[in-house]
């Protein structure tokens, strides 16, 4: 493990966040249906969570000598309410993954700090991925 390729891998990272503020803002506007006021809000509350690790992630990658990625990764389409919501739950699940193995890296260059606050990170995608969860869980079909 480098610094190089670990500022790349932030990078990954930062752009599943933008990624995941578009995907959230996009989808609170999306829902539809008598579930509507909940959901939305649901998805708003989220875009905060995101930009505060889009943030910390730029700001870490320009600590470390790199250069921020501008262009978020691709966000799913989804068309119905369900589909937008397992969408979410897929994106929390790599978030959950991406940020275990971006602690390990750290660890690794001796970067203590970045790992503990990725640790901070894995919680609070981890939270979400629950909620989603809970969310679809007894779904009608």
């Amino acid at each position: 493990m480098t610094k190089e390729s670990l500022i790349e891998h932030l990078n990954q990272d930062l752009a599943d966040e933008l990624a995941a503020i578009i995907q959230y803002t996009v989808y609170s506007a999306k829902v539809y249906g008598p579930y509507r006021p909940q959901l939305s809000a649901f998805f708003l509350q989220e875009v905060g969570d995101e930009q505060g690790h889009a943030q910390f992630l730029a700001n870490k990658i320009v600590a470390l000598g790199g250069n921020p990625v501008t262009t978020p990764n691709e966000v799913k389409a989804a068309k119905t309410n369900k589909e937008m919501v397992e969408a979410v739950l897929e994106v929390e699940k790599r978030a959950v993954a991406g940020y275990t193995q971006r602690a390990k890296e750290a660890e690794e260059l001796g970067e203590k700090g970045l790992a503990v606050q990725l640790e901070d990170m894995i919680a609070d995608e981890s939270t979400h991925a629950e909620e989603t969860a809970r969310i679809l869980q007894d779904w009608p079909l």
